[in-house]
């Protein structure tokens, strides 16, 4: 076993671990965080594609913004406490035969694939390629968003500045 067969099988405990840490925590901070495993293990699993540019942008919009986004979400609204689960009991029998039906298949279907016998090629860097047609191909459809996000930003000063006035 090599240390990528390693990593991936970190990354991979990881990501289901934390997903399903985020459907068994009962308080919304410690699914928040459980997510945050998930997205951190995520961005493991693409740069162990090569894929650096979408493991950056996992880190910090899923892992960074968002959580926060969805931190500020359940610390700003009420949240009822002492909610009993009676009524999901009965129905997680039904649930989970699929899952295991599904998690079989799956099973079966990676042991059935053979891998390549040589490894693929894949050229120029993916970031490099990325920054490539974002600055030619796509350069007025970049700089329209841009603009956007500007006109978006100085909106968001105006009002908070009008509700502290």
């Amino acid at each position: 076993m090599n240390g990528e067969v390693i990593f991936f099988v970190l990354f991979s405990l990881g990501a289901i671990i934390g997903a399903v840490f985020v459907l068994v925590f009962r308080k919304a901070v410690y699914a928040l965080l459980s997510a945050v495993l998930t997205f951190v293990s995520m961005s493991g699993l693409y740069i162990l594609l090569t894929a650096e540019f979408v493991a950056g942008v996992q880190l910090l919009i899923y892992s960074g913004a968002i959580t926060i986004l969805m931190l500020f979400a359940i610390m700003l609204t009420k949240q009822k406490t002492g909610t009993t689960r009676k009524r999901m009991i009965r129905f997680q029998w039904p649930v989970i035969i699929p899952i295991v039906l599904l998690m079989i298949i799956i099973f079966y279907g990676i042991h059935k694939v053979t891998p390549p016998r040589k490894p693929v090629s894949y050229g120029k860097n993916n970031t490099e390629q990325i920054g490539e047609l974002i600055f030619t191909q796509y350069m007025i459809p970049f700089e329209m968003i841009s603009v956007l996000l500007l006109a978006a930003l100085i909106g968001a000063i105006i009002l908070a500045k009008k509700e502290n006035t």
